[in-house]
């Protein structure tokens, strides 16, 4: 078992790593063109090893911390890709879906979990319901896009946008949280956890109005 530990978190380091540098390659230059779509594909790749390992890390050794990143980056990337894919008429409704239903459970269970957190006085509970309630914003927006009934023309290309930063900031969230033993110890581990999304969800919005 150990072994088996040892060839995911191997995994998983290698995909999260390639997944943070092409994943920012991608924020910080233009959008669209053909390097692009050869980075953001080589993103897709390695947030996906990232994500499915980090699952099977926490099977192995229960972390809620490793389980919710995964659910929340696979579901950030997957449906980014599909909504890529619907632009192009080459996905799959059923499996659009599918992703869909899937986070909807997983967030509500996030939030849940989060609010007994609290109660208990456990502050970890305020990052399962943050990261809960974004996943529940995200599937809110993919029910009236399933739906067709959104009233943005090019929905396809905001979506797809957002997920791929939001898949990017899941991958930067678990970065900064299991390094912080690395950095000044005056900073609070909650910091850690909100800081990516705190400062790249302006961005995201930003963005969003702009295409």
């Amino acid at each position: 078992m150990n072994t088996i530990f040892k060839v995911f978190l191997i995994l998983h380091i290698v995909g999260g790593s390639a997944g943070l540098l092409t994943g920012m390659l991608n924020i910080l230059r233009k959008k669209g063109d053909k390097n692009h779509k050869l980075v953001g594909k080589i993103f897709l790749i390695s947030m996906l090893i990232a994500g499915v390992s980090s699952l099977i890390l926490a099977s192995i050794h229960p972390n809620y911390f490793l389980f919710m990143v995964g659910v929340f980056t696979l579901y950030m990337v997957a449906s980014g890709q599909l909504y890529l894919k619907r632009h192009n008429n080459t996905t799959s409704k059923r499996l659009e879906w599918t992703i869909t239903t899937l986070m909807l459970l997983a967030g509500i269970l996030f939030v849940c979990i989060g609010i007994v957190a609290l109660a208990k006085t456990n502050l970890f509970g305020l990052v399962l319901v943050t990261f809960g309630c974004l996943g529940l914003l995200f599937v809110r927006q993919d029910i009236i896009n399933h739906k067709e009934k959104s009233a943005i023309k090019n929905n396809w290309l905001v979506a797809h946008l957002q997920r791929m930063t939001g898949g990017f900031i899941a991958a930067l969230t678990a970065f900064l949280v299991v390094n912080e033993t690395y950095f000044p110890e005056q900073i609070p581990s909650l910091l850690y956890w909100l800081l990516p999304t705190i400062v790249l969800t302006p961005l995201i919005i930003k963005w969003s109005g702009k295409y």
